[in-house]
């Protein structure tokens, strides 16, 4: 089984049973829960993998026993950059860093707690900047989640896209040979 928090779009849920692997979609998030719904409500053939969506608290997986996951994928929000709700005291997207910070240490915790040994959690995690200065999240995100007990597996930088300032970053990067912000890291943990 795949546990998927902070489910948002769904496009991971999509792929999930495209691969006849089957899914648990998790987010605080009615609105999210509803797209999730929507997408992956198809039929194809040999597309076999069953999407379980549920709405709940990627602190707080009470409804997974422990070491009952073999994989888990997530994508948090990056703190307060996108509000992805107004008014749902769960969302850690209205947090401002440091409270998101702490608030994933227990994201990290249950994530191990339900995570089998010896298999994977990945986590994709970006950067940001606030007043002209690099907030690499990222990182910190990843010495909780190895805090916790996790031990990197690997590290896997994935260019991002439709960013604002994309455009920008990509350009110069090649004209210039480096990379900025226009990346996010895909981390990959072994319990």
């Amino acid at each position: 089984m795949v546990l998927y928090q902070f489910a948002g779009g769904g496009t991971t849920l999509v792929e999930a049973k495209l691969l006849n692997r089957d899914i648990i979609g998790v987010d605080v998030n009615d609105i999210a829960l509803e797209r999730c719904r929507e997408k992956t409500d198809f039929d194809i053939e040999n597309a076999k993998g069953k999407v379980y969506i549920k709405k709940g608290d990627a602190r707080n997986l009470d409804f997974a026993p422990n070491e009952s996951i073999d994989l888990i994928c997530t994508h948090p929000p990056y703190a307060d950059i996108i509000k992805y709700s107004e008014d749902i005291p769960e969302d850690l997207s209205l947090l401002k860093v440091k409270d998101f910070l702490e608030e994933m240490k227990k994201v990290a915790s249950e994530s191990y707690r339900v995570l089998k040994k010896d298999k994977f959690c990945a986590v994709l995690m970006g950067d940001t900047r606030q007043k002209g200065h690099m907030i690499p999240m990222s990182f910190e995100v990843m010495r909780i989640f190895e805090d916790a007990g996790f031990k990197l597996k690997e590290l896997i930088i994935k260019e991002q896209h439709n960013c604002k300032a994309t455009g920008y970053w990509k350009t110069n990067s090649v004209k210039y040979n480096f990379l900025l912000i226009a990346h996010e890291y895909l981390f990959v943990f072994r319990k």
